[in-house]
């Protein structure tokens, strides 16, 4: 775990402020280079600093190799290659360890895609890093974005292991890397190429249960092992009593490993011990696990609460509930003398873990996905509360051949017999673990800890919800979203979703297709999108496009890069179901802008989401209709409980998708939270046949509420 940081045609950033930040990561030495001149010293405060250069923090935990290193290239990087010694000796380099590994053959390639795509593929490890040679550099993650890393392109260029150090520069236009992406920037014409880069492969194996379940234990005793490079490291476990702590657990004791298991939980006021440490208290027993507890008192629910929200830059209630006991295990295991962390995270993706992978058409599919965006939703996060601890946080079910392995298990192993992570859980029964521990069901971080319902106490003890609550804590602390946004309930619903979970909603985005039949984006009513905007008080954007089925998708890159510039988005929020092919288009634009895509509702069961939205005081439309069970009679009319069971009927009989996923309706929203006035409509009904058919307006404006 260590700090990078670079500024290439930059001037007057306060680079001070920035590798202080960074500080924190590293406390075992500091360095930095103009480009030339390659300087070292324990702390950053005792560098010259330049307004342009790479600079580095070091946290060692074998070695003190200090960075940055200046060969042929120059490279600053935060990695854990675990195969360098192999490579080292394939392509007979001499090398003190992976970091100098890297640049000896970063030295030996031309920096272009090809080679550079080839070099990272033969890495077996997790890494962030830079490497500059004549003028030109390369910037590159680990495939899963385990490594965090962050850059502009505002005002020159720069790099940076957390966005904070980017913020504390002075830059507004600050993005995480896509670890699918790898950067190319030209210093003399100022030009930032990306590379994209493929990902994990999937085909699914014929192979039977029991040889994926011995192979699987295989690579998961491989996977601990290589994390643990010295037996004499103190490591820590972040440990529920679940199954993939336990799998941990018992591996690291199994190979001799010193480890001590840690379970955090927030105590009740009622005296009532959480799930997860009645649960850890009788795995740990059982197996001789060290085990320590972490209590927190309620008392203290607010500090770590705000604490955890600063380190995360985010006031996501989920996100802060999931990272407090996480925090408070790492405060501990750092006072212990540990130097390494493993945690469970990726098992619940890789092997289907989570409830909506139950209802995925395609488990794997949903595997995948999951995958791709874990970077963002979980793994920043845990990077962050552990360097600020000096720890260096391992994940084992995140190795890249335990990854691909997982990734070619088929769904009906993944899920058999009711039981989530079947297949995991059969491997964990060849590792010595009994029937009862490694069928035992989980419960999600935040719920089992206890700190999900101690942070509700604490927002209600304020009169707020968890989301106002933590907002108050950080009021600009949220990423800035635009809504993609057709005028139905879908894209109305996920914008207020998102809104709830704490982040800024820039402005509104519509396009305006031609086509009436667009697979991808919705035609009735839409030229009342701009009304809605107006509605809600935020800026509106809009673009047409013919509707053909390809060239549709550059029109909507043309229209994100719009709202990218003029309101500075971060990431883009669209009401994304059900459709697979929506949802993976609308992720490839804002893949290939550096946007992230943010769909909330994904697999939000259709009666559900209707029954929310009615509830939150959503009034809906339907603007057209093309499915059997309607008829004129539905054209304009306002969805209401009634309506609800009506469509709940239909789906019994025939199969209906309740919110209309299947093209059986398209809505319009007149009213919602986020409104702060009412949109009123005079339609007329335009029929083709008895159940197909959509609503004209002739006349729409806003009225008071």
């Amino acid at each position: 775990m260590c700090g990078i940081l670079g500024l290439w045609n930059t001037s007057g950033k306060d680079v001070r402020a920035a590798m202080s930040l960074l500080q924190a990561r590293g406390n075992d030495g500091a360095g930095w280079t103009d480009g030339e001149e390659v300087q070292h010293a324990q702390e950053a405060s005792k560098l010259t600093l330049t307004t342009t250069g790479m600079g580095h923090t070091l946290h060692a935990i074998v070695d003190h190799q200090p960075q940055p290193i200046k060969k042929e290239g120059v490279l600053v990087a935060n990695c854990e290659i675990y195969n360098w010694r192999a490579l080292a000796e394939k392509h007979h380099v001499k090398a003190e360890n992976d970091a100098a590994l890297l640049c000896a053959l970063l030295d030996k390639i031309e920096l272009v895609k090809e080679s550079v795509h080839a070099l990272l593929e033969e890495l077996d490890g997790v890494y962030a890093f830079a490497y500059r040679r004549e003028g030109r550099s390369v910037i590159a993650r680990d495939l899963l974005g385990v490594k965090p890393l962050w850059y502009t392109h505002q005002d020159g260029f720069s790099y940076a292991s957390e966005r904070k150090a980017l913020l504390a520069l002075g830059h507004h236009d600050v993005n995480e890397l896509d670890p699918r992406t790898i950067l190319h920037y030209d210093e003399e014409k100022n030009r930032l190429r990306r590379w994209r880069r493929p990902f994990y492969d999937v085909t699914v194996t014929e192979d039977d249960e029991a040889s994926l379940a011995t192979r699987t234990k295989a690579l998961l005793v491989e996977a601990i092992r290589k994390r643990v490079p010295d037996r004499n490291i103190q490591a820590g476990i972040l440990f529920s009593g679940g199954i993939d702590s336990t799998i941990i657990a018992k591996t690291c004791k199994d190979l001799g490993v010193k480890a001590t298991c840690y379970t955090a939980v927030a105590e009740n006021p009622r005296g009532k011990e959480p799930h997860d440490l009645v649960t850890a208290k009788e795995v740990a027993a059982k197996h001789r696990f060290k085990h320590e507890v972490v209590r927190v008192d309620e008392s203290n629910i607010p500090q770590l609460a705000e604490e955890t929200a600063n380190l995360i830059e985010e006031a996501h209630a989920v996100k802060v509930a999931v990272g407090m006991p996480f925090l408070a295990a790492a405060k501990q295991a750092r006072k212990d003398g540990c130097k390494v962390l493993f945690s469970g995270l990726g098992a619940e993706e890789l092997y289907a873990g989570y409830q909506r992978h139950k209802h995925a058409q395609d488990v794997n599919d949903e595997c995948y996905a999951g995958l791709l965006w874990l970077y963002e939703r979980d793994l920043y996060r845990d990077d962050v509360i552990t360097m600020r601890n000096g720890l260096e946080l391992r994940l084992p079910f995140l190795d890249k051949e335990l990854t691909k392995q997982a990734l070619t298990i088929p769904g009906s192993l993944k899920l058999k017999d009711g039981k989530e992570k079947y297949l995991l859980r059969k491997a964990a029964l060849l590792l010595g673990i009994d029937e009862q521990d490694a069928f035992r069901p989980k419960k999600a971080a935040q719920y089992g800890s206890g700190f999900d319902r101690a942070l509700e106490r604490v927002a209600r003890s304020k009169g707020e919800s968890r989301s106002q609550y933590l907002r108050a804590a950080l009021p600009n602390a949220n990423r800035k979203l635009g809504i993609l946004c057709s005028g139905g309930k879908d894209s109305w619903y996920a914008a207020y979703v998102t809104k709830r979970l704490n982040y800024d909603l820039a402005c509104v985005m519509t396009m305006r297709s031609e086509n009436q039949d667009s697979y991808l984006f919705h035609t009735p009513a839409v030229e009342l999108v701009k009304l809605q905007a107006r509605a809600a008080e935020l800026p509106y954007l809009e673009q047409s496009t013919k509707g053909e089925k390809e060239e549709e998708l550059e029109d909507l890159k043309a229209l994100l890069q719009k709202a990218k510039e003029e309101h500075q988005v971060e990431g883009v929020v669209t009401g994304a179901l059900r459709s697979q092919y929506q949802r993976s288009r609308f992720e490839q634009a804002c893949d290939e802008l550096g946007l992230k895509a943010y769909a909330p509702l994904w697999h939000l069961e259709q009666e559900s989401e209707l029954r929310e939205l009615l509830r939150e005081g959503f009034v809906v439309t339907m603007s057209s209709i093309a499915g059997e069970g309607l008829s004129e009679e539905w054209l304009g009319r306002a969805i209401g409980e009634k309506e609800v069971e009506v469509l709940v009927r239909l789906r019994d009989k025939i199969g209906f998708n309740v919110a209309g996923e299947g093209g059986e309706y398209e809505s319009l929203v007149l009213d919602c939270p986020l409104f702060k006035k009412r949109l009123m409509i005079q339609a007329k009904r335009e029929m083709e046949n008895s159940i197909t058919g959509r609503i004209t307006v002739t006349k729409a404006f806003l009225a008071e509420k």
